[in-house]
Parts: structure tokens; C-alpha cells; sequence
């Protein structure tokens, strides 16, 4: 699967030369404080091991559920990704 986050913040699934939306994952925009620690909680990870996985400190974790700060660029797009295919996106991760 490729997919591409557009200008507009929309991520879209790219077949066959075509763009479709992608099914299922929230807007970029709804990375909100519960969407954050829903995907968290959804994966079975604490903070800490959702950090470690995506790469951040776990103060980051932290402040996106607790909304001091809000996901931004890449890691809002990234988080939509991991709503829609999370084993996926780990695995990718985990070889990086």
C-alpha cells in the first residue's frame, strides 16, 4: 500500500495511478488529545512503548493526550496511518 499525505491534510491511498481516500483513518486535523491516546490504547502500548515505537520522547506522548500540544507535519499524518494499519506501520518502524 502507498499512501500520500496531501497539501490539504487529507491522506489518500495511491493504486493504480489513481488517489483514493483512505477508509477508516481520522483527518490529520482530529489528532486530538483522545484520538492520541485512543490509537495508544487500541495498540495495547503504555506511553512509553508507544514513544519508543514512534520514536519520540514520552514527554510528547504525554502532552498529545493530555492536550498541552497537538501532533504536527509528520507525526499528525503518521498517526493517521497508524489508525488505519497499525501492525502495519509498526512493523515498517521496527526496521527502520
Amino acid at each position: 500500500m502507498r499512501l500520500r499525505l496531501k497539501a490539504d491534510g487529507r491522506i489518500v491511498e495511491l493504486r493504480d495511478g489513481q488517489e483514493l481516500p483512505l477508509q477508516g483513518a481520522p483527518a490529520v486535523g482530529e489528532a486530538g488529545p483522545l484520538a492520541v491516546r485512543d490509537l495508544r490504547r487500541r495498540a495495547c502500548l503504555t506511553q512509553m512503548e508507544f514513544a519508543a515505537k514512534l520514536g519520540v520522547p514520552v514527554e510528547t506522548i504525554r502532552n498529545w493526550e493530555q492536550g498541552k500540544r497537538a501532533p504536527r507535519g509528520p507525526a499528525r499524518a503518521l498517526l493517521a496511518v497508524i489508525a488505519h494499519a497499525p501492525d502495519m506501520v509498526f512493523q515498517a518502524l521496527a526496521k527502520v
